[in-house]
């Protein structure tokens, strides 16, 4: 018995398959929706899998690319493994993309199920154990992010062939300086063309330190009472913050800005930002503020260190080191010619080393390269393993009784 690989002919598109595992506005959708708007359109052809309708899947249909809604539970379905198989031989897929781990482990088993190379991409700071497992069970890819990420992959023991780190990007052209004294938000909330607004960009959840940035805001407005705080996000801490600023009589110069489209807009009335959170890869949140000029308080955590140079272009704290992120603030707010410089400094920095093209085109020659490479490892299987097809199998490592040495089961 024989099996055949097939992979795009020079004629056509490469058909990248994404799996996205939620479907909400935050910074791994975002990701997704730039590669998907990006990506060439005369090499590839995108279909995006959610986990259900949204206002994501509806901007992924506006760049042009498929939507397939598909449950995707920690522990897929039947239903939806076979289902997504079955795209994936009829639509000629011919490669996986995967983002979250409960994407990661249907894309897997549907690599497995029809001999498609499957990439998970792992957007937070470490390689989670269900992550860990579907790699070595499925033979997947990773890629990551940021250099800590990719250490501690490595650091588990992870192929270094298998594993390619590809830096997040920002559109500098998208997100440029420019600064508006009286914008809609700053309308919105009654907050006069001269106070300084310091601005909080991500999902109010316990990840980002919702309740973290907001006690360093109330020690810096002690000491600065003209100092304006605006949180643009939503998530499961929502009620929980609304709770704090209202005990704590924040009410009148903390303020809830919810979900914006406009980010490029909503950073143009930002003095700077601050991030407070527990746990990061690369967050483009970050990202999109340096290209808009403006310097940036964030903890040391994951990544962030290798995109804020402390001194230069804003400022690291320790995780809920609540005063150093205060201190932080009253420092560049009392010091304007400081606050242009280092918002002037992390400009140049996000266009000369944080280039959304360099990460796109390198995603893109992964994803190009990735099927080229099964049939090549196809080709040099032994004929008597060709019934396994083309995709990982688990093969027995046997001695002369046909036995299992210890009962093991290796990838080959």
């Amino acid at each position: 018995m024989s099996s055949t690989v097939e992979t795009p002919s020079p004629t056509r598109r490469t058909h990248v398959m994404q799996i996205v595992g939620n479907a909400i506005v935050g910074g791994m959708e975002t990701y997704v929706l730039r590669l998907v708007e990006h990506l060439p359109r005369e090499r590839f052809q995108v279909t995006v899998v959610v986990p259900y309708e949204s206002r994501f899947s509806e901007q992924v249909r506006g760049y042009g690319a498929d939507v397939l809604v598909m449950p995707m539970p920690d522990d897929p379905p039947w239903a939806s493994l076979a289902s997504t198989a079955a795209f994936v031989k009829s639509r000629q897929v011919d490669v996986i993309q995967c983002h979250l781990s409960n994407a990661h482990l249907l894309g897997g088993l549907v690599g497995q199920l029809t001999a498609t190379p499957v990439l998970f991409t792992n957007h937070g700071r470490q390689i989670s154990v269900t992550d860990l497992e579907v790699h070595r069970l499925a033979g997947t890819h990773i890629s990551v992010v940021c250099q800590y990420t990719e250490l501690h992959a490595l650091g588990l023991g992870l192929d270094p062939r298998q594993v390619h780190l590809i830096p997040n990007g920002v559109d500098t052209e998208v997100f440029t300086p420019r600064r508006l004294r009286n914008g809609p938000l700053r309308q919105r909330f009654g907050i006069a063309p001269e106070a300084p607004v310091v601005g909080f960009v991500g999902r109010l959840s316990w990840e980002k330190g919702p309740e973290t940035f907001l006690r360093s805001m109330l020690l810096a407005h002690q000491a600065l009472p003209q100092l304006q705080a605006v949180m643009v996000g939503d998530g499961p801490m929502q009620a929980q913050v609304q709770a704090f600023i209202r005990n704590f009589q924040m009410e009148g110069f903390a303020h809830l800005a919810g979900l914006q489209d406009d980010m490029p807009a909503v950073l143009a009335e930002f003095d700077l930002v601050v991030s407070a959170s527990h746990t990061e890869a690369m967050p483009l949140a970050l990202m999109e503020a340096m290209g808009a000029g403006l310097p940036v308080v964030a903890t040391r955590v994951g990544g962030v260190p290798d995109l804020i140079q402390h001194g230069i272009t804003g400022y690291l704290a320790g995780p809920s080191d609540i005063d150093g992120i205060a201190q932080s603030v009253r420092t560049l707010l009392q010091q304007p010619q400081l606050l242009k410089d280092f918002g002037e400094r992390a400009r140049e920095r996000a266009v000369r080393h944080l280039s959304l093209k360099d990460c796109v085109t390198a995603t893109a020659e992964l994803l190009a390269r990735l099927p080229r490479q099964r049939v090549a490892g196809a080709q040099e299987r032994p004929a008597a393993n060709e019934a396994l097809g083309a995709r990982p199998a688990l093969v027995k490592t046997t001695t002369r009784n046909g036995r299992a040495p210890n009962g093991s089961v290796k990838l080959r």
